[in-house]
């Protein structure tokens, strides 16, 4: 006990980074069915906008390097079904290591039937991960094995397939096919770094009429990794006048959370979670995670063909 509270975060931090944990690597959302386009390069297009989304977590508040993360999407659809285009950024801190992404996303969608659409989508781009382990405040000042600084770039594209209606949709995806390993100099008698693992994605969500003014939305989100324990998340949100929603989630090994969003203009929407680790040790030493996101849709041409309320887009 006393050589951990002498090292404290630093022996935390090294035993997450290790490779030979092949844990879940990827930043986590609770908004997970808004930000989409991060996890389903599909879904690009698909609210027949020009839409623009940002997200900031703050996860296990008050627990010392913690992950901290931002994303910002846009895409729209460019040439009708052919051609959706869109842009990924996301920004992603635990502790001293830090991973920026940058990627373009490609939709080809086809017309199944009126009311239906399947769509095959293509990510394009780059990690750059950088870690300063200079960062980590040492029991032992000057240790040489925590003296390492690196910043690396990666290329490495993803695949996915998404199916919508009007009142559901599924896609399963993999955002990064490349198992890019993560070397710079050696740290602690040749280990690497970091080494990238594939992530296989499944989501899926329905709409359910309660009343005419109060819909039931069920989405679910699995998330698939080698060396790591399936996880899933699964949502239910009440929507009220296709204009405010509340929500619960349930993430298995990990967390519970609420949720609430509300349409300020029909263009503008913004929501805001709050989930708690109460199921493992973690919980025990932070005070949660909290996450906002906001939303804006630039409407151009004809907007006809822009349903609204887009159940499966709105808070």
């Amino acid at each position: 006990m006393k050589l951990l509270r002498k090292y404290g975060i630093s022996l935390v931090l090294l035993v997450l980074f290790l490779p030979c944990l092949q844990a879940q690597q990827e930043a986590m959302y609770t908004h997970y069915m808004y930000n989409t386009l991060g996890i389903n390069p599909a879904y690009a297009g698909s609210r027949d906008a020009l839409t623009v989304t940002a997200l900031h977590r703050s996860q296990w508040v008050g627990f010392e390097g913690a992950p901290v993360t931002q994303t910002v999407t846009a895409h729209s659809p460019v040439r009708g079904d052919a051609v959706n285009l869109g842009l990924s950024f996301i920004n992603d801190k635990i502790g001293p290591i830090r991973t920026t992404a940058l990627f373009v996303d490609y939709a080809f969608r086809v017309q199944l039937t009126q009311r239906s659409k399947l769509a095959f989508g293509l990510k394009v781009g780059f990690n750059n991960y950088n870690f300063n382990l200079n960062e980590l405040t040492l029991g032992n000042i000057g240790d040489g094995a925590f003296n390492l600084a690196s910043s690396e770039f990666s290329p490495n594209v993803g695949f996915g397939v998404y199916y919508s209606t009007d009142n559901f949709y599924a896609g399963v995806s993999t955002p990064k096919l490349f198992n890019n390993s993560y070397v710079g100099e050696q740290l602690l008698s040749g280990v690497e770094v970091s080494k990238e693992q594939k992530h296989y994605y499944l989501i899926a969500g329905g709409l359910i009429p309660l009343t005419n003014d109060i819909k039931l939305k069920p989405t679910s989100f699995v998330k698939i990794t080698e060396g790591a324990p399936v996880e899933v998340d699964v949502t239910g949100t009440v929507l009220f006048y296709d204009k405010f929603s509340l929500g619960l989630m349930y993430r298995t090994g990990d967390a519970v959370g609420a949720l609430i969003g509300y349409h300020i203009t029909e263009q503008f929407s913004a929501g805001y979670s709050f989930d708690w680790s109460w199921v493992n040790e973690t919980g025990k030493y932070n005070s949660g995670s909290h996450e906002i996101v906001l939303r804006y849709d630039f409407m151009f041409g004809d907007q006809s063909r822009i349903r609204s309320p887009r159940y499966f887009c709105t808070f």
